[in-house]
């Protein structure tokens, strides 16, 4: 069944739409599968990938550097134990409701293991677990929200038996309140809520992390620059997560990203995301109102360390021919080719792309 599509114009602000399910082409994958990095080619400022810094932290690359002796030795089921005891203590859980990750991106491939038999993803959102569910050959059902992207937990089909959902949800920077998505529990439904970006919003509000009866993705990438490391765990009920795992190769995590793991859920660790966190959050709030203030750009409210911006069509080709890079957001279903993501960074960095804007948009009337 071809996928869906459609033009955000013609919904209304309030509008909750239950798109077909679709399995949809090679091509609609494709588009599902576009992530940020792609545009952030060698030599272009990057405002398109999500990732803070432009390498860990010092004390991190020493602890990781610290561990490269052992690689000669495959990672031993120690070092995994360690990692989901570490977790546990960091989210107040039993460590058999821990599930160490070669980052998110794992978790969501691993998804069709759950065997659903309807699952529903909300969107705009992350499109990884649609196109991991749709590349098993899975129909999956869209809920697509209205124009402040709030999530209605009553939109949400009753006889899905997986919810996925971003929290808060990228591309549109909106956070729900956990009451919320509590209200989607069911018994046999899995509810999964990608908190990617959550350690990056001031004291993780509305985070389930806590929560037994949901299952919670969470990254390292974000917060520590480790992109290329890919560590990150799922919390959740020990008998869904087994399920999960059940597909996974020997040694599906490495070495390094179980003592990353380890590493940045120590308490001191912990306490230096919640101050980057905090400190993001000002230069999100700097950047919100410079954007803001060109004409011709609105900016969505929301609390992530991005931005998504409404602009004329073609503006993401226009600063890249300016040198800088920002992310397509036409490829997240609901939206269209007149938003643009835009990764937040410090006001030194964050000017140089408004001022290009204010060039680019002279004459715009807002």
């Amino acid at each position: 069944m071809a996928g869906v599509t459609e033009k955000p114009e013609e919904r209304k602000a309030t509008e909750v739409e239950l798109a077909e399910p679709t399995l949809g082409t090679e091509a609609e994958l494709d588009t599902l599968r576009h992530h940020g990095d792609v545009e952030a080619s060698v030599g272009l400022i990057d405002f398109a990938v999500n990732v803070q810094g432009a390498e860990p932290p010092a004390w991190l690359r020493d602890r990781l550097a610290a561990t490269l002796a052992d690689l000669a030795r495959y990672p031993t089921a120690e070092h995994d134990r360690r990692a989901r005891e570490a977790v546990a203590r960091r989210h107040g859980r039993d460590p058999a409701e821990v599930l160490v990750l070669a980052g998110s991106a794992e978790g969501f491939a691993l998804l069709p293991a759950l065997r659903p038999r309807r699952p529903v993803v909300v969107h705009p959102g992350f499109t990884e677990p649609e196109a991991a569910l749709r590349g098993a050959g899975l129909s999956v059902e869209r809920v697509l929200t209205g124009g402040d992207h709030r999530l209605d937990p009553a939109a949400v089909p009753e006889g899905a038996d997986l919810v996925v959902v971003g929290n808060p949800t990228n591309p549109t920077g909106v956070l729900h309140p956990a009451a919320d998505l509590r209200r989607l529990v069911r018994p046999g439904r899995v509810v999964l809520v990608d908190e990617a970006f959550a350690d990056a919003v001031p004291g993780e509000p509305e985070t389930l992390a806590g929560d037994s009866d949901v299952l919670v993705f969470r990254s390292l990438t974000k917060t520590w620059a480790l992109a290329g490391l890919r560590a990150g765990y799922a919390l959740g009920p020990p008998e869904v997560l087994a399920r999960l795992a059940a597909p996974r190769p020997h040694w599906p995590v490495s070495t390094l990203a179980l003592e990353a793991v380890i590493a940045c859920s120590e308490p001191a660790a912990v306490a230096e995301a919640a101050a980057l966190a905090d400190r993001l959050a000002g230069h999100r709030e700097w950047q919100s109102a410079a954007l803001a203030a060109v004409a011709g750009l609105e900016v969505l409210p929301g609390v992530a360390p991005y931005l998504l911006v409404r602009g004329p069509v073609g503006l993401r080709e226009r600063l890249r021919e300016r040198g800088i890079a920002v992310r397509r957001a036409d490829t997240f279903p609901g939206l269209g080719p007149e938003y643009v993501r835009i990764a937040v960074r410090p006001p030194e960095q964050a000017a140089v792309l408004v001022e290009a804007l204010r060039e680019l948009l002279v004459g715009v009337a807002t």
